[in-house]
C-alpha cells in the first residue's frame, strides 16, 4: 500500500476512469495501493452536485410527477394547451407541491453517477467526481489548512492573558521569553505574528523597535477555529440550497473599531426588509459570535429563533470560522444554516456592506469602539431603521420587520421606532 497519504492528480483521473468503468470503490483502491476507505472518503467528498438533465424526457424532479394531473400552474400562461403540468420544465419551479425525489443509489457506493447505466434516462439531480474539480478543491482546503494560526482559541487567550500586559510595560518579547521559558510552547516569531495581525491585545505601538522598522507586505494572520469549515458552505453550495428553497436570508458581517484588538460590532441584516441588528463584542473572536447566537436563542425562543435567521450568508472571517457551534444549540438540534461567501468576494453579500454605510455615519472609521456600550449600539440602529427608504415605498425598515415578523420583536432585540423627524445620523447622535 502507498505510502503517502494524499492523491495526485494522476491517480483522482484514475478514479475518474475506473468509476466510468464501473469499478467498485474497492478494486479502484487496489488498482492505486490505497485503502478502500481513502477512496470512498474522496469520492464522497469531492463530488459534484450536477443539473444535467436527461435529453429528450421532461424535465422533471418531483416524487409525484408520475402520478400528477394538476394543469396550468403558469399565472402567466392561460392559455397553455399540455394536458399536464407534470411534462413542462417550468413545474418544479412554480408548483407549490413540488417535492425533490432522491436518487437513492447515492446514497450506497461508488456514491455518484459515473457510469451508471440509467444516467442517460434519469431526470433526478445527479452527483459526478471529476478529477480536476476534486483536485482543486482539495488544493484549495490545503492551503485553507495551512493558513492562519496554529493554536486554539484557549490557549490564545491565555496566551495573551500573559503576556499582552507583559508588552505594554515596555518589555520585549525576547525578554518576556528569556525570563519564562516555561511558560511558552511557541517560538517569539510566532508572537511577534500574532501581535502584528492583531491576535492579542498589545499591539506594535506597544513594541517600540518594532514601530520603528517599515511594516512588511505580509497577509494579515487569522485565527480559524474549523479550516474545513467551508466545505458544504460555499456560495455554490448557497445558492444551490436557495434554488429549492424559499427562506429569508440574513447577511451577517463584522465593522471593525479603531484597534484591531478593541470592541467590534457584529450586524445581521434581514435582506427582506433592510432591517438590521447589530451587537457589540468585546474581541473579534468566534466565541463572541456563539455567545450573542446563545443569548438571542434563548431570548427568542427555538421557534422564533428559527423563523428570524433560517439560512444566513457571511464571509470567511476568522470569527466566523465555527460554524457548527453557530449551526446548532447545546442539545445538538439544528437552529440556522451558514453559508460562506468566496474569498475576497465581498460584493456576494452586498446588502449588509451597504447598509454599514449608516453606520458610518454616526461612527466614522477610525473611531474607536471602546466606550461604546450596547445601549449606545441599540440606539444608533433605532434610527437607523426607523430611517424611511425609497426602495420599501418609504416606509421604515422597522415597520416592514414589525409587519413580517409580528410587533414586539424588534423592541425585544432593542431597536425602537424613532420619530421621522428625531431621526439623527451623525455624530451628534451619540454627544446628546
Amino acid at each position: 500500500m502507498a505510502s503517502n497519504k494524499h492523491l495526485t492528480d494522476d491517480e483522482r483521473l484514475q478514479i475518474e476512469i475506473a468509476l466510468k468503468q464501473r469499478y467498485s470503490l474497492k478494486s479502484i483502491a487496489y488498482k492505486l495501493g490505497k485503502s478502500t476507505s481513502t477512496i470512498s472518503r474522496e469520492v464522497r467528498k469531492h463530488s459534484i452536485v450536477s443539473n444535467k438533465f436527461a435529453v429528450h424526457y421532461p424535465a422533471n424532479r418531483c416524487i409525484n410527477r408520475r402520478d400528477c394531473h394538476r394543469m396550468q400552474l403558469c399565472d402567466d400562461k392561460p392559455d397553455c394547451v399540455r394536458k399536464r403540468c407534470a411534462t413542462c420544465s417550468h413545474c418544479n419551479d412554480v408548483c407549490p407541491a413540488y417535492e425533490e425525489e432522491i436518487c437513492f443509489k447515492l446514497f450506497d457506493p461508488p456514491y455518484v453517477c459515473n457510469g451508471c447505466l440509467d444516467e442517460r434516462r434519469c431526470t433526478l439531480r445527479k452527483k459526478y467526481y471529476l478529477h480536476k474539480k476534486a483536485h482543486e478543491a482539495y488544493r484549495e482546503m490545503l492551503v485553507e489548512a495551512r493558513t492562519g494560526a496554529n493554536i486554539t482559541e484557549g490557549e490564545l487567550y491565555e496566551l495573551d492573558k500573559f503576556i499582552s500586559p507583559l508588552l505594554k510595560q515596555g518589555q520585549s518579547v525576547h525578554h518576556i521569553f528569556a525570563n519564562n521559558p516555561d511558560e511558552f510552547d511557541i517560538s517569539e516569531k510566532s508572537v511577534y505574528r500574532y501581535v502584528s495581525g492583531g491576535l492579542l491585545d498589545a499591539g506594535n505601538l506597544d513594541m517600540p523597535r518594532v514601530v520603528r522598522f517599515r511594516p512588511r507586505k505580509t497577509k494579515p494572520v487569522q485565527h480559524k477555529v474549523d479550516k474545513t469549515c467551508r466545505i458544504g458552505r460555499t456560495f455554490a453550495d448557497f445558492k444551490n440550497f436557495m434554488q429549492h428553497s424559499e427562506l429569508p436570508v440574513v447577511e451577517m458581517d463584522t465593522v471593525l473599531g479603531g484597534r484591531a484588538t478593541g470592541k467590534v460590532l457584529l450586524t445581521l441584516f434581514f435582506k427582506s426588509c433592510d432591517f438590521m441588528l447589530a451587537f457589540i463584542r468585546d474581541r473579534n473572536t468566534s466565541q463572541s459570535v456563539i455567545d450573542r447566537f446563545d443569548i438571542l436563542y434563548e431570548l427568542l425562543g427555538v421557534e422564533r429563533f428559527k423563523a428570524l435567521f433560517p439560512v444566513i450568508l457571511t464571509d470567511n472571517g476568522s470569527e466566523f470560522s465555527n460554524p457548527n457551534a453557530l449551526e446548532f444549540d447545546a442539545d445538538g438540534n439544528r437552529r440556522t444554516r451558514i453559508f460562506y461567501c468566496d474569498p475576497n468576494a465581498s460584493f456576494q453579500k452586498p446588502s449588509v456592506e451597504l447598509n454599514h454605510e449608516f453606520i458610518r455615519r454616526i461612527l466614522p472609521k477610525g473611531k474607536p469602539f471602546n466606550n461604546l456600550i450596547q445601549a449606545d449600539i441599540d440606539l444608533i440602529m433605532s434610527h437607523i431603521n426607523s430611517y424611511s427608504r425609497e426602495k420599501l415605498s418609504d416606509n421604515a425598515p422597522v415597520d416592514l420587520f414589525d409587519f413580517l415578523y409580528g410587533k414586539g420583536i424588534a423592541k425585544r432585540l432593542g431597536v425602537s421606532k424613532i420619530p421621522p423627524n428625531e431621526i439623527i445620523l451623525n455624530p451628534k447622535l451619540l454627544t446628546k
